[in-house]
């Protein structure tokens, strides 16, 4: 019988998982499928039916749907429940449970490209307070990082996602950025700025730490606005295409039974068909 995953989202069409997954199933001889499905938000219980009735070994979640389905799944891991986001489906036995792998996913990028990273960032700004926020503020307090400052154009909700996950979290507005880039050594986009052209203004870059790391979740473009600055100024950085690689790897593994590898190939067969 042919196992078969999705990824749902709305749309859903720009999505590169298909790509990654069907590479990973023809590398590996794996008789099974894994399909993007556009489901409007409406639609999403009469999805979960589906699901239920064995349709689907499990599958990926994208925006809009990674807060709503929290509450249709029949069970979330503690990890998922701490983040308020779940972005992976794993059905067993008619029951579904959901996961969150941004977090591993941003983990491994950032270990894959800059290992021993976290061993020299003891403070961090995060910008953005989103769903995607919620996650790498967990993964970076899970290293350790002594100091994490959420940045948010509406401060009130960064001050809601420091307000609800215990940590070494600081809420601040995105104005703030200048006064605090001196003192950090890890700056992480998580928001959407840096898509179709956008960049944020009046953040300065130079008045960070010379060894300072800047990394970006957005990757289409694969050089955002916020990474081309930074490299003007000398600075490290990682783009995001491999937290999108990394994350895909726990959820493949629970569905297909194989735990597959992020290598170069794969990452220059997705890196081609992105912009920028």
């Amino acid at each position: 019988m042919t196992t078969k995953a999705f990824v749902i989202g709305h749309p859903i069409a720009h999505s590169r998982s298909p790509l990654i997954h069907g590479n990973w199933l023809s590398q590996h001889a794996i008789e099974g499928s894994y399909s993007a499905i556009d489901v409007a938000p409406a639609e999403l219980p009469e999805f979960f039916q589906r699901l239920r009735a064995g349709e689907f070994a499990g599958g990926n979640v994208t925006i809009p749907h990674k807060e709503a389905v929290f509450a249709l799944c029949d069970e979330v891991d503690p990890l998922a429940r701490t983040i308020g986001a779940v972005n992976t489906l794993v059905v067993d036995d008619g029951s579904v449970r959901g996961t969150n792998t941004d977090y591993l996913g941003f983990l491994g990028n950032l270990d894959s490209a800059v290992p021993g990273w976290d061993e020299e960032v003891n403070e961090a700004i995060v910008l953005g307070a989103g769903g995607a926020a919620r996650a790498i503020s967990v993964a970076l307090r899970s290293r350790g990082i002594g100091r994490i400052h959420v940045l948010n154009r509406t401060r009130d909700k960064a001050e809601a996602l420091v307000s609800e996950i215990e940590g070494p979290f600081r809420a601040a507005g995105l104005t703030d950025f200048n006064e605090l880039a001196p003192h950090a050594q890890l700056i992480v986009n998580t928001s959407s700025i840096g898509m179709h052209g956008t960049r944020f203004d009046g953040l300065d870059f130079g008045k960070l730490p010379g060894a300072a790391l800047v990394t970006d979740i957005v990757y289409s473009p694969l050089v955002t606005p916020l990474l081309a600055d930074a490299a003007v100024l000398g600075l490290r950085t990682v783009d995001g295409l491999g937290m999108l690689l990394h994350q895909a790897v726990p959820g493949f593994e629970a569905w297909f039974g194989v735990r597959p590898q992020v290598d170069k190939a794969l990452r220059a067969k997705i890196e081609a068909t992105l912009e920028g």
